[in-house]
């Protein structure tokens, strides 16, 4: 880890997020990633060769590449800030093993204001055990996946805060009688909607609802550097983090 300005790396820096993350980091950059190295950029498609250069790297590239990645990052003794969604369980695991070599900082959603509202989620899933929870998400037409990853944390945050297994209550088909304890989810695909997250809780006789509103794609760009600025810190442990940590918030 370098004694002054940490050097950053952007792996998926072609894709949308990626170009954004890497004009916020600025005279920081020390690289990118992608599929296909091109030297007049300093883009490189070697993980490895990237993660010898950085101080620490912002992921934002495709779930398919997360156990590779992971692997190159934690030989290099690079930090790792993971954005990428749509985990499967071999992937996951490798996060986690990452995390007991690297500090690992993973996030679905870097908006600082969103981060606030997961810690909202938690504390009206335990207050409110018996309302019906139900996530709203909107995302323009071209996102692959849905739910988006997002969602899933605030599901997974109501979850947590009524000491419930997630898996075992998440609710994606929405056909028929709604179970008691289920957390439903909905997702709209449309347009250029940068994102948007609504968590209602709802009561025979009242309803609270939260929400968030991604106004412009920056957000999580900036929120990703501000990450990887806190993760880059030399007295950072190996572990694995998230953006609450960041924010000093539960």
């Amino acid at each position: 880890m370098s004694n002054t300005s940490p050097s950053i790396g952007i792996a998926g820096i072609t894709g949308r997020l990626g170009h954004l993350c890497a004009e916020e980091a600025g005279a920081l950059l020390a690289g990118g990633l992608s599929r296909t190295a091109d030297p007049a950029r300093n883009i490189v498609s070697s993980a490895s060769e990237l993660a010898s250069r950085c101080d620490v790297i912002i992921d934002v590239s495709h779930a398919s590449l997360v156990p590779a990645h992971a692997k190159a990052f934690a030989a290099a003794g690079c930090a790792w800030v993971l954005g990428t969604t749509g985990l499967d369980g071999a992937a996951q695991q490798a996060v986690h093993e990452a995390a007991g070599q690297v500090a690992v900082l993973q996030a679905a959603n870097f908006s600082p204001a969103l981060t606030m509202l997961l810690s909202l989620a938690r504390q009206l899933g335990a207050a409110l055990p018996d309302y019906d929870a139900e996530i709203l998400e909107v995302h323009h037409r071209q996102k692959l996946d849905a739910p988006s990853g997002t969602a899933l944390a605030i599901g997974r945050a109501v979850a947590a805060g009524r000491d419930d297994d997630f898996e075992a209550v998440r609710r994606l088909d929405q056909n028929g009688k709604r179970p008691d304890g289920a957390i439903g989810f909905a997702s709209l695909r449309g347009g250029q909607v940068v994102g948007e997250h609504d968590l209602r809780f709802f009561a025979a006789d009242e309803e609270i609802s939260l929400s968030h509103r991604a106004l412009d794609r920056r957000v999580f760009a900036r929120g990703a550097l501000k990450a990887a600025l806190w993760l880059a810190d030399p007295c950072r442990t190996p572990g694995l983090y998230g953006m609450q940590d960041v924010l000093n918030t539960p």
